[in-house]
């Protein structure tokens, strides 16, 4: 049985990493069956995650997870756009030069790595060089909801070479470390923009709404 704490948390991951899928109903009691308790912490955390927009009440039939839509996807990927340079630009200002060399981790990818977990890791890495906690936060935040797509839309990594996007990763280590502030922020947007288009791409034939 899970803590009532842990309920929202485990209902969230569900949904971020597409255990639960897009458009899929959830029923409180089934919920409150899975996780042995009472209807009450399964109401509060659907409550939760209604506020946080990933699922939505469905009068007389329960609760629906949020579809994906080409809107969500232009729309996490415009936040990214004006997150991550400025965060970038922060790592470049005011991260130690430990910190800065620790990103030389990302510059190779093990055979057996899950690119989605390692892709995920960078991004962070360079969120918390940042040194600012809310910019940071706010990235993890739509990070999460941008992990959401690139699960939904798998082959943006199958059939593609995680290479070319590590070796991506490779260029802006070297920027950062170089504290060039400048060509750090433009290769960031490049790859933001690039994974954009990626994901956009793989959605855009799926069935998800405009």
């Amino acid at each position: 049985m899970l803590l009532r704490e842990n309920i929202y948390d485990a209902l969230r991951s569900e949904i971020l990493t597409c255990q639960l899928m897009p458009g899929e109903e959830i029923h409180e009691q089934d919920l409150a069956a899975r996780y042995e308790v009472s209807r009450q912490p399964i109401r509060e955390a659907l409550l939760r995650l209604q506020q946080d927009r990933l699922v939505t009440v469905q009068p007389r039939q329960g609760y629906q997870v949020n579809p994906i839509s080409m809107k969500d996807v232009r729309d996490l990927f415009q936040f990214r756009l004006a997150l991550e340079p400025a965060c970038v630009a922060a790592a470049v200002e005011s991260a130690s030069n430990q910190t800065l060399a620790d990103l030389d981790r990302f510059r190779s990818i093990g055979a057996q790595e899950d690119f989605i977990d390692y892709n995920r890791a960078f991004h962070d890495a360079l969120a918390a060089a940042s040194g600012n906690a809310r910019m940071e936060a706010a990235i993890r935040d739509v990070l999460d909801q941008a992990d959401r797509l690139v699960r939904l839309s798998v082959s943006t990594i199958k059939g593609r070479d995680p290479q070319k996007l590590v070796a991506e990763h490779g260029d802006i280590i070297d920027a950062v470390q170089r504290r060039d502030s400048r060509t750090a922020r433009k290769l960031i947007s490049a790859h933001v923009i690039s994974g954009q288009k990626r994901v956009a791409s793989a959605l855009g034939r799926s069935a998800v709404r405009p």
